[in-house]
């Protein structure tokens, strides 16, 4: 079989076909951050305590009939609680003074029956406060995100259908079905938009038998679980794809935390994904692919463990630990998507990038219910995040190498490449450097 890189050597690198391609995909992509991250604010939760009646109270009551609680270090008016009214009314009608003549310790207290007071300081209004997604009913808050992602997880199977009519077939996946016509087609079409000659036939000798006994054999997703390579890459790719992106999603989500201004707060978050794109692209050029990955997720992972360990005064510093993993995760997910189709072969690529693609949305769709583990401990999703980032990039290195080497055609390349080995385990060819390393000892 001829190399398919030689053989359309003619095109050229970045001709006007490769460039309109390039664009249409960037224009596909670049909607998708106005819907994901309007999140961000439309489900942000503005302050709030238990609305009062207005009703005859004195002064002293109306400041104190909200109590005040201890969230993460701090005094607060609780959110959920407040006194009972009608007691309060019958004390403030007495005449008796909150904390002076009555021991508020002491005081029954009841829900929010008559709703909730939303502070307008930043929000008119989000779909918090709307619906009154707090409390009781604050489980819906993070499940409305997640129904959007679920949404996305869907919509990607109606969308790639779409993508095949802002977009050409590969050539190189056409042939790999034995389509060889249709990929001349392409080929010949984007000779003319580059303003080259085309041969008259290009692949003249893509319709061996082998070629076509391949051609024929339908692969599907259960194509990744048929051997113990393909397989071991597919599950270790799942976890570092799931790991990615529950990680970007979740800090994403999380920006309206960082700064008391979620409007700065979102900038920030978006400034960082610059150099994070940038500094993909440079491992992309120079870098191994598993050199680059495991030393971004150790980075990632690492900095977000940091953050328990700054103290309550240095805020701004459990902010920059905290952009320093959203730059580590943004980075990786960037260098995963060329990593997982350089190491799949033409006939698996697509396949396994969709299922790569299809668990990551498992992990944007339960990344908004992790927010809410600091509820519990308020560094708990920053460890499980780390976690997951280490134990990713330690499942990394045992993934193949792809970094300048030619794209696999078919299955049985994939099986040539080689994991990464532990040096004390050798193959037979190697007895005798292990013979000669004992005798040293």
């Amino acid at each position: 079989m001829q190399d398919y890189d030689e053989v359309t050597a003619f095109l050229g690198h970045w001709g006007h076909f490769q460039q309109s391609v390039f664009f249409l995909l960037c224009a596909s992509v670049l909607p998708n951050g106005f819907g994901s991250f309007s999140l961000i604010f439309l489900t942000d939760i503005p302050r709030h305590h238990c609305l009062v009646p207005d009703i005859n109270l004195t002064e002293d009551w109306h400041q104190a009939i909200i109590p005040m609680e201890m969230v993460n270090g701090k005094l607060e008016l609780s959110r959920c609680r407040r006194y009972r009214l009608d007691v309060v009314k019958n004390l403030s009608a007495q005449g008796y003074i909150p904390g002076q003549d009555v021991n508020l310790t002491n005081l029954e207290q009841e829900g929010c029956v008559d709703g909730w007071s939303y502070s307008k300081d930043i929000y008119k209004s989000t779909i918090v406060s709307e619906f009154d997604l707090v409390c009781s009913e604050e489980w819906k808050q993070p499940f409305t995100s997640t129904v959007y992602f679920m949404g996305v997880l869907v919509g990607s199977f109606f969308s790639g259908q779409l993508s095949d009519r802002l977009i050409p077939e590969s050539p190189r996946w056409l042939l790999s079905q034995g389509r060889v016509e249709e990929a001349e087609n392409i080929v010949k079409y984007a000779a003319k938009k580059n303003k080259v000659e085309a041969p008259q036939v290009i692949f003249d000798d893509y319709d061996s038998p082998a070629d076509k006994t391949q051609a024929n054999e339908r692969h599907s997703i259960f194509s990744l679980l048929r051997t113990a390579n393909i397989r071991n890459t597919s599950i270790i790719l799942c976890l570092v794809w799931f790991t990615l992106s529950t990680g970007y999603f979740g800090l994403s989500l999380n920006t309206s935390r960082l700064h008391a201004d979620p409007f700065i707060s979102c900038f920030i978050s978006a400034a960082v994904e610059v150099p994070a794109y940038i500094t993909s692209w440079l491992a992309l050029q120079y870098l191994p692919r598993r050199l680059a990955v495991v030393s971004i997720l150790l980075l990632g992972g690492v900095s977000l463990y940091f953050i328990q360990l700054v103290p309550h005064g240095l805020s701004y510093l459990s902010i920059t630990l905290e952009m320093v993993g959203k730059f580590g995760i943004t980075t990786g997910t960037a260098l995963m998507f060329v990593y997982t189709a350089e190491l799949f072969p033409t006939v698996l690529r697509n396949t396994a990038t969709g299922m790569c693609t299809t668990v990551s949305r498992v992990g944007s769709c339960i990344a908004p219910f992790l927010l809410k583990l600091s509820q519990y401990f308020k560094y708990l999703p920053y460890i499980t995040l780390g976690t997951l980032a280490v134990v990713s990039a330690f499942a990394t290195v045992f993934l193949p190498e792809s970094f300048g080497r030619p794209l696999p055609q078919t299955i049985e390349q994939m099986h040539k490449r080689e994991r990464m080995k532990c040096p004390f385990i050798t193959r037979k060819g190697h007895s005798k450097h292990v013979k000669i390393f004992e005798s040293r000892l």
